[in-house]
C-alpha cells in the first residue's frame, strides 16, 4: 500500500482497510521487518543481522512500539492536515524528538562506481545496536513529512470506508483518492449507479 508519495504517510497506511476488514502489516516483528524492506528504509541485509541478534519476542516488542508511534502521528495528522504547519506544531512533536535524539548516525566517506561516472561519496549510515533502533528509520521518514510536506496538501481519501493517506502532489492538487483503481473506480461505479436509479 504505497501509495501515498510520502515515506511517512505510507507508514500511516500500514494499518488499512483496502476492502472490508482491517489489515495491519507490522502486526509482528516479522511483519515490521517486511514493511520496512519494502518501504526501502532499511537494507535486507542489516534487517537480517538485526533479526540474527534478537532474542525471541523481542521484534514482537518493537513492532508493538511501531504500533503505538504509528497511532500517535496519525492523531497529529489528522489535526494538522489540511492546513500548513505553524510553530505551535512543535509541542506536540516532542515525543518524535525524543525518539530521533537516540540516533547514533555517522557518516563516512565511500568510493561510488555508477553510470555517471565514480568518486568519492559521504554516505549517512547509524549503528544498530538494538531492535528498537528499527524504529530510527521510521521516526526520520516522519520528521521529513514534517518538514518537506505542505500539510494543506496532505489528505485522507474520500472513498467510502477507506482510511490511507496521501500527499497530494498533483497539478491541480485536485487528487481525492487513494487510488483510482481502487476507490476511484469503487466511487465512479456507485454514481453510475446512482444516476442510473435516478433515471429509473
Amino acid at each position: 500500500m504505497f501509495i501515498a508519495d510520502a515515506s511517512g504517510l505510507d507508514f500511516l497506511n500500514s494499518i488499512a482497510t483496502p476492502v472490508d476488514d482491517a489489515i495491519d502489516w507490522i502486526g509482528d516483528g516479522d511483519g515490521l521487518l517486511s514493511w520496512l524492506a519494502q518501504a526501502k528504509l532499511v537494507s535486507p541485509d542489516i534487517l537480517a543481522a538485526v533479526k540474527e541478534r534478537t532474542m525471541p519476542g523481542e521484534l514482537d516488542r518493537v513492532a508493538d512500539q511501531a504500533r503505538g508511534l504509528r497511532e500517535w502521528f496519525r492523531s497529529f495528522v489528522r489535526g494538522h492536515m489540511g492546513q500548513p504547519l505553524t510553530s505551535d506544531a512543535l509541542e506536540a512533536l516532542k515525543p518524535l524528538n525524543t525518539l530521533l535524539e537516540r540516533d547514533e548516525a555517522f557518516s563516512q566517506l565511500v568510493f561510488q562506481q555508477n553510470d555517471g561516472g565514480s568518486g568519492m561519496e559521504l554516505q549517512t549510515t547509524r549503528r544498530w545496536r538494538s531492535p528498537e533502533s528499527l524504529l530510527l528509520p521510521i521516526a526520520e521518514a516522519l520528521a521529513k513529512l514534517i518538514c518537506e510536506e505542505d500539510f494543506s496538501y496532505v489528505k485522507a481519501c474520500e472513498g467510502h470506508n477507506c482510511t490511507l493517506m496521501f500527499a497530494d502532489h498533483t497539478k491541480r492538487r485536485a487528487r481525492k483518492w487513494c487510488s483510482m483503481a481502487a476507490c476511484g473506480n469503487r466511487a465512479k461505479q456507485a454514481a453510475h449507479r446512482s444516476r442510473l436509479k435516478a433515471q429509473a
